[in-house]
């Protein structure tokens, strides 16, 4: 009689392995159409080029939403300790920017995600989204979620986040319905051959 329970770990071992690394596979499928280096750096927010990022993402967040559903955090919230804040440099010029916030011991959440207008189209999101969902899987989070906005604008930031995996969800932490907001979430296996 054939050993059928060390057949389905292996095949539940490679659904697994096939969820963590079908984003990666997209990404690195981005970086070969690239010519740009990309490096990702956690950013002490102490530079000129990131303050100016950030400021641009607050106001353009202002300018599409309505104060009240405006939930991008300002510099002096990113420098919580609960915050950890990543440059994205192409050939020494700030491309974009995202955080992961940890809003529970096994739960955190994406902020600040911007590209700047140079490099549009290039990757910048694709790659600090993988990025950030690694460095959540190293925490050993098993849940990443997000507060995004429903007008137009926000539509590549959705497109983008269910091609990793992200579902719409209920609002989490401290948010609340919201028409303005929408709220996803993934759940994070950590994956093991046993």
């Amino acid at each position: 009689m054939p050993n059928t329970s060390l057949k389905v770990t292996s095949f539940r071992y490679l659904a697994q392995l096939e969820q963590h690394l079908k984003p990666m596979l997209n990404v690195l499928l981005l970086e070969g159409m690239e010519e740009d280096i990309m490096e990702i750096r956690i950013d002490d927010l102490s530079g000129s080029e990131i303050n100016g990022l950030l400021q641009e993402h607050l106001n353009n967040m202002h300018e599409i939403s309505p104060p009240e559903s405006v939930h991008a955090l300002d510099l002096s919230a990113l420098k919580s300790p609960d915050v950890t804040l990543w440059g994205v440099w192409i050939e020494g010029e700030l491309a974009g920017c995202g955080a992961l916030k940890k809003i529970g011991p096994s739960h955190g959440e994406i902020k600040s995600m911007r590209t700047s207008q140079n490099h549009l189209r290039k990757g910048v999101a694709a790659n600090l989204l993988a990025h950030i969902l690694q460095e959540s899987r190293r925490r050993q989070y098993t849940r990443l979620s997000l507060e995004t906005g429903t007008e137009p604008e926000f539509q590549p930031a959705h497109r983008l986040y269910e091609r990793f995996g992200f579902e719409a969800c209920a609002p989490f932490g401290d948010y609340n319905e919201d028409p303005n907001s929408v709220f996803y979430t993934r759940v994070l296996q950590q994956f093991s051959p046993a």
